[in-house]
């Protein structure tokens, strides 16, 4: 299963409850000063699931007040982007002169660099809490941070797929290996990012650099989530997102890093088929069915490619890999060795 934690306050002594669940939610979100009316015989279950640097955390407890003020900033700061899915309940998040209330099918956004204070309301409320590093997210800091303190819904569109990818990956956590963690991590940021561009792209008051900008993260969010489709192909990626192939090609030629439509999509797929390669639990799989299943439709073309990218043919690129791998995982799948620590249930 995933690197897993459990507290439940019923585990502790009421008067240490909420001393050691805000020690804990220090360490799993950043220093917060947190208040309860319920403080003396606080109730809460959290559940913090490891994707490696990516932390997904199903979360329920009595109502109180979460404040991130320019102090605590100054004294810790891990320069990263929370979103919450809010599952049941509702808040006032307050920036500012600024306040906006949030209810459940919704997301709350906030940046660990800025201040803010959520009061929560009515009886407890349940959250799925998720902590990305901003270097991790495939979008500037600079652009995701304007979708901070916006509304957003979970009832539709990105915001559905992604509340059902949280939903199922606090499901069905024990399901999964370790060595799904960084894959599952990835897939995450990127539904991240396509939820926050979406949100900016639909935003009039932006600037029309603002939009162009957010239409290309856009469409490569779409490229890396659609990329072993083999049928995947410039043409398809213009009419998904209802541009002429000339205006794709120049979005691309305006990022100014050499990048091509075409290098992107290619790239992409040889990232992936590279990792299968190196994984040991695809060692029984030939190199042509892995460049298949990533998008390849010629094994000899997806060969040239390879060499030409990394200096190195695929079944010499894996039989280094899997060489350096300990003798037992010749056999069977390595646990990963953070596991043992962090799957133990805190009390």
């Amino acid at each position: 299963m995933l690197p897993e934690m459990t507290f439940r306050s019923s585990d502790l002594p009421p008067a240490e409850r909420f001393d050691f669940w805000r020690e804990l939610m220090s360490k799993t979100h950043a220093p917060l000063d947190l208040q309860s009316d319920y403080a003396d015989d606080f109730w809460v279950n959290q559940r913090t699931i490891s994707l490696g640097e990516i932390t997904v955390y199903p979360l329920e407890c009595n109502p109180l007040a979460w404040r991130r003020t320019p102090k605590l900033i100054r004294q810790s700061d891990p320069e990263a982007f929370h979103l919450s899915l809010i599952k049941r309940g509702a808040g006032v998040v307050t920036r500012g002169k600024d306040s906006i209330a949030h209810k459940a099918f919704e997301y709350h956004t906030s940046d660990t660099s800025r201040a803010f204070e959520i009061t929560s309301i009515r009886d407890s409320f349940e959250v799925i809490g998720v902590e990305i590093p901003k270097a991790l997210l495939p979008l500037p800091p600079r652009i995701a941070t304007q979708v901070v303190g916006k509304r957003i819904s979970s009832r539709g569109g990105m915001g559905a797929l992604l509340a059902t990818f949280l939903d199922q990956i606090t499901r069905d956590s024990h399901t999964y290996q370790p060595a799904d963690g960084p894959r599952l991590s990835t897939v995450l940021a990127d539904l991240v990012a396509s939820l926050f561009t979406g949100v900016l792209d639909a935003d009039r008051s932006l600037t029309p650099e603002t939009h162009r900008r957010t239409l290309t993260l856009r469409v490569m969010a779409f490229i890396r989530n659609n990329a072993d489709d083999p049928r995947l192909d410039i043409a398809t990626i213009a009419a998904a997102h209802h541009i002429s192939v000339s205006y794709l090609h120049r979005l691309f030629q305006q990022e100014g890093n050499g990048a091509t439509v075409a290098g992107f999509l290619q790239q992409q797929r040889l990232a992936r088929a590279r990792q299968d390669l190196a994984d040991p639990l695809h060692q029984g799989l030939p190199v042509y069915v892995i460049a298949a299943q990533r998008g390849f439709t010629h094994a000899s073309a997806f060969s040239r490619c390879f060499r030409d990218a990394y200096g190195i043919t695929p079944a010499a690129f894996r039989a280094r890999s899997l060489a350096l791998l300990p003798k037992e995982c010749d056999a069977h799948p390595c646990p990963d060795p953070r596991a043992s620590g962090e799957a133990a249930t805190s009390r």
